[in-house]
């Protein structure tokens, strides 16, 4: 779990952007780490750009940990940059905040090879990483765009009216299943184990409609932290509807319970549960305890919260009974 500590100067400044470039750095992971029974809604998209090559400065984002120097993904600057505009900003990234970060990150100087343009030549590795991306962009994701932007839209009004009627607290409390807000404190649910507080800075929230579920945690500017999050909407990526959950694992434990197991592959609560399987909240807690007595299910205490994930052998029962059972895994 990622705790990042907000004092109030911090939680008062909380804004929302979108961002193509992020956008678009995303997609590649979706394509080039995700794994090859990827889910609905995100098939229909990656069969399409399957056949699109990767420009290869592009590759540099498939080729290092997501845990990497904010300067090759810049945050936006305004609520709602075009992707030119955040290309540009790539471009333009002074010398001097390349070194400072690069010096966060590998504080003994051992850069890996990939990065190692950007300290030595910094304008043209970054004019090569700018046109790798926008080049990507222009193939795979701008056909896209006027749906995903739509839907990011409805996505920032909805955050901003929950921000301008309850201020900060309603906004983080109900942000993302696998985001948990207990004043002062937020909490990722991540694999990775971090602390750290922040003063006199603002937290800026992206959605993604291609996070498929995973959270970006940026803080290499002491000025901004920012966090993305799995926004609405990503069904606008489906050329089809979300398959029906008629399958192995269905007929072996029942679809209710088929589809609660298949949803824990990401850890949730039981509202996060009920929110994303439209099942009323007594049905999922029977599911649950049905699946805990069975093994294959645990129960974890984080905060207030109780989040519920995987056993070995829940995991084990999902991926063994084939595609069928995986393929109706839907992040909303």
């Amino acid at each position: 779990m990622i705790r990042i500590e907000l004092d109030e100067q911090t939680l008062s400044r909380t804004r929302i952007a979108i961002s193509p470039l992020l956008e678009t750095v995303s997609s590649l992971w979706l394509v080039g780490r995700a794994p090859a029974g990827l889910s609905w809604p995100f098939t229909d998209w990656v069969r399409r750009v399957r056949d699109i090559p990767v420009p290869e400065p592009a590759r540099l984002h498939l080729q290092l940990p997501k845990r990497m120097p904010d300067f090759l993904a810049p945050m936006p600057l305004t609520p709602a940059p075009t992707m030119e505009e955040q290309v540009e900003l790539l471009r333009r990234t002074p010398a001097e905040v390349i070194d400072t970060q690069l010096g966060i990150h590998y504080p003994d100087g051992s850069l890996p090879a990939p990065l190692r343009p950007f300290r030595d030549d910094p304008e043209s590795a970054l004019d090569r990483l700018a046109d790798g991306l926008a080049t990507w962009w222009d193939a795979a994701l701008a056909p896209h765009w006027p749906a995903m932007r739509a839907a990011l839209d409805e996505e920032v009004l909805l955050r901003a009216r929950a921000l301008a009627a309850g201020g900060p607290d309603a906004l983080l409390s109900h942000l993302h299943e696998r985001i948990i807000w207990e004043r002062p404190v937020l909490t990722l649910i991540k694999r990775l184990d971090q602390g750290f507080t922040v003063t006199d800075s603002r937290i800026l929230l992206v959605p993604l409609i291609f996070s498929r579920g995973g959270l970006l945690c940026s803080t290499d500017d002491r000025e901004t932290q920012m966090v993305t999050y799995q926004a609405r909407g990503s069904v606008v990526l489906a050329d089809s509807p979300a398959p029906a959950p008629d399958d192995r694992l269905a007929l072996l434990i029942g679809r209710g319970r088929a589809a609660v197991l298949r949803a824990l592959t990401t850890p949730s609560t039981t509202t996060g549960l009920a929110a994303t399987l439209g099942l009323a909240m007594s049905t999922v807690s029977e599911h649950l305890a049905g699946l805990q007595a069975a093994g294959v299910v645990h129960r974890r205490r984080a905060g207030r919260r109780v989040l519920y994930g995987l056993e070995p052998a829940g995991l084990a029962l999902v991926n063994l009974l084939g595609e069928d059972s995986a393929r109706t895994e839907f992040v909303s």
